[in-house]
């Protein structure tokens, strides 16, 4: 095995929104990997701007204000200024330091990044009658809306952007259906994001996905990938592209160590 280009023999499949995966398939081909192109979801600007930005000023003015993805920074950002005295959250590294670029130096992530270990931060316990601010996509983190409802928390969402599912054509189902010899490897950005390809894709691609190794970050994926048909789920520690790419490396180098055996 080579150290320096670890994923060599590899396909590595991206289902990142369409057109953030770049970056992450340049490092893929840099460890010796093939990038699989497979947008989960095409991310689109709200409708009405105008009443978007007085959602996320009244969110801004929260108590406790949680940007759900580096995306709603980024949309969020072309509406107006995000500084505030609200406590700013992320759900994880990524998001964070898009908050930080932002100018959002007193943002803060749980060490678990999904919905449960946002709900597990000390500010958002004894939430009765506060206002927490969800800065996202409409049709986001149900966990969180649900809690903190049980939580009589007041929450205030400002829905910045919108994901609809990408549109997926013969190219996607091709790359899929050639090297089969290679493993696969899936990294899951999402519940949602899975749900569409598997939707968009013909019968015989989504079985060609589904017979490789699902890389997730969080609980409730796994269980989703699970659901979808994964045979083989393996969790990385984050939703950072450094940590699915470490677990990918460390699962290819067990299995050549094995083969030596």
């Amino acid at each position: 095995m080579d150290r320096r280009r670890p994923l060599a023999g590899t396909r590595i499949a991206i289902t990142r929104p369409a057109g953030t995966g770049r970056a992450l398939a340049r490092r893929v081909r840099a460890l010796g990997g093939t990038p699989l192109s497979l947008p989960g979801s095409s991310l689109r600007a709200p409708r009405d701007a105008k009443a978007t930005r007085t959602e996320l000023r009244a969110a801004l003015a929260s108590e406790v204000v949680i940007f759900t993805s580096p995306a709603a920074v980024q949309f969020a950002r072309r509406l107006g200024k995000l500084h505030g005295r609200a406590c700013v959250v992320a759900p994880g590294s990524g998001t964070l330091d898009a908050l930080r670029r932002a100018g959002c130096t007193n943002a803060i992530a749980p060490g678990r990044e999904d919905s449960e270990g946002i709900l597990a931060l000390p500010v958002l316990q004894n939430v009765r009658g506060r206002r927490i601010g969800i800065v996202g996509a409409t049709g986001g983190r149900g966990l969180l809306d649900r809690e903190l409802a049980a939580r009589s928390a007041r929450v205030l969402h400002a829905y910045v952007y919108r994901r609809l599912p990408a549109r997926l054509d013969r190219r996607h189902a091709d790359a899929l259906r050639r090297d089969t010899r290679k493993p696969l490897f899936v990294l899951l950005s999402s519940a949602e994001a899975l749900a569409n390809i598997l939707g968009g894709l013909p019968d015989d691609a989504n079985r060609a996905l589904l017979a490789g190794t699902a890389i997730v970050s969080s609980p409730r994926l796994a269980t989703a990938a699970r659901k979808a048909g994964f045979a083989r789920v393996l969790h990385a520690e984050s939703a950072h592209a450094d940590a699915l790419l470490a677990a990918v490396v460390a699962d290819t180098s067990m299995l050549h160590s094995k083969r030596l055996l």
